[in-house]
């Protein structure tokens, strides 16, 4: 069977979490939320980095694109958006499905 040690934990409290990514060279983890919010969390430091609100709407995922320094959130709204994570200036939004991400 596999097994998996633990290097690090993080503890939050939250909504319901509907989507993680992990960056894949700073500390961060990336979350989104069934509120329409998504939060970048430091795991060593234990706090959350950054917070922003996507829509009103769950965000059903989200991606962390490193070499552009973007996240990308798809929601319930049908719509799809880039952003700066350093910044946190919207970058993009388009329509991009018709039917609710599963």
């Amino acid at each position: 069977p596999l097994r998996l040690e633990i290097k690090r934990k993080l503890a939050q409290r939250s909504e319901r979490v509907k989507s993680v990514d992990l960056h894949p060279t700073e500390p961060w983890i990336l979350v989104s939320l069934y509120s329409g919010t998504v939060c970048i969390w430091n795991y060593q430091s234990q706090t959350m980095a950054k917070s922003f609100e996507v829509t009103e709407l769950p965000v059903r995922s989200a991606k962390f694109i490193a070499r552009k320094q973007w996240v990308v959130a798809g929601a319930d709204d049908m719509y799809i958006r880039v952003y700066n994570y350093n910044t946190m200036d919207k970058i993009k939004v388009f329509e991009a499905h018709t039917d609710y991400i599963r």
